[in-house]
């Protein structure tokens, strides 16, 4: 068989042969790409008011992009002297839209803890859930649904097999459309210095003090936050546009780090499925027994 030709996109894979100190400069240097790239989307979005569905579109790959930047400091926090066993399934994720989608969804929710995190994370990676008032439809996994239903026209079938087409359509929303957390959590970095050389390598300094299994906290976060945007500002790194607000999003949006989280897939059940919607049904209208 002849040997498929590593040429071309989708190398990120190559991050893993890379020295510390090479990696942490190729990962400065994608950053600031990956960034614009973000934010051309959302700016792009924000244009489409009138055209609901390909403006959430656009937002999803800004969120997906923004995404790829926090997976990608996920690395440069992870402790150094024992990255090597790890680095290999943090880049794997630089590629998949299900963890993208996960890094996304935990820029706005709070974790107290690493425990707590992988409480919250386990729901986002059931490869199918119910839906509805009672649960009464069978669906994939729901982020990757919305994602999918959203972007492309397709057939699809519910689970007694009858397929229907799917039409791409969205809402139109009488709110005015907000910047996602993962989108402003990204902007902040950036008006702050951490996407620059120095920036990337006081991030893993800093951060790589501490790694964080379990029981490593909110609170362990802040002190490490608090620790890294001191030393951009001894560094003269913020640029003029930084500001308090950014700093506030730091705090509020940077999810605790997910190198020791899984983000795999958890496969459930038909059986299952169905047992949790009886359940739920009788839940909702009383059970006679």
């Amino acid at each position: 068989m002849m040997k498929k030709l590593q040429i071309g996109q989708r190398q990120a894979s190559r991050i893993c042969q890379m020295s510390a100190t090479d990696r942490l400069a190729f990962i400065a240097e994608g950053i600031p790409i990956i960034h614009a790239s973000a934010r051309g989307f959302w700016s792009a979005s924000a244009e489409l008011r009138e055209k609901p569905r390909e403006a959430e579109v656009l937002a999803g790959f800004a969120k997906e992009e923004a995404a790829k930047i926090l997976i990608l400091l996920d690395i440069v926090r992870y402790p150094e002297k024992r990255l090597a066993g790890k680095v290999n399934k943090l880049v794997g994720r630089f590629y998949g839209h299900r963890e993208r989608l996960i890094y996304a969804q935990l820029s706005d929710w709070w974790s107290i803890d690493v425990a707590d995190l992988r409480k919250a994370v386990e729901p986002l990676r059931k490869a199918h859930d119910l839906e509805g008032t009672m649960g009464e439809f069978i669906m994939p996994n729901s982020a990757i649904y919305q994602r999918e239903s959203k972007l492309y026209a397709d057939v699809e079938a519910y689970e007694d097999g009858t397929p229907v087409w799917n039409a791409p359509l969205v809402h139109p929303s009488d709110y005015p459309s907000r910047m996602p957390s993962v989108v402003q959590v990204v902007d902040a970095m950036a008006a702050c210095g951490i996407f620059t050389v120095e920036g990337i390598q006081a991030t893993s300094e800093v951060w790589g003090q501490l790694e964080f299994q379990e029981k490593e906290t909110l609170q362990d976060a802040e002190r490490l936050t608090e620790q890294l945007v001191a030393r951009l500002i001894a560094e003269s790194l913020p640029d003029e546009s930084a500001a308090q607000d950014h700093v506030n999003t730091l705090y509020r949006h940077w999810p605790l780090p997910m190198y020791n989280v899984d983000l795999d897939p958890i496969p459930v059940s038909l059986e299952d499925l169905k047992a949790e919607q009886e359940r739920l049904y009788w839940e909702e209208v009383g059970d006679p027994r």
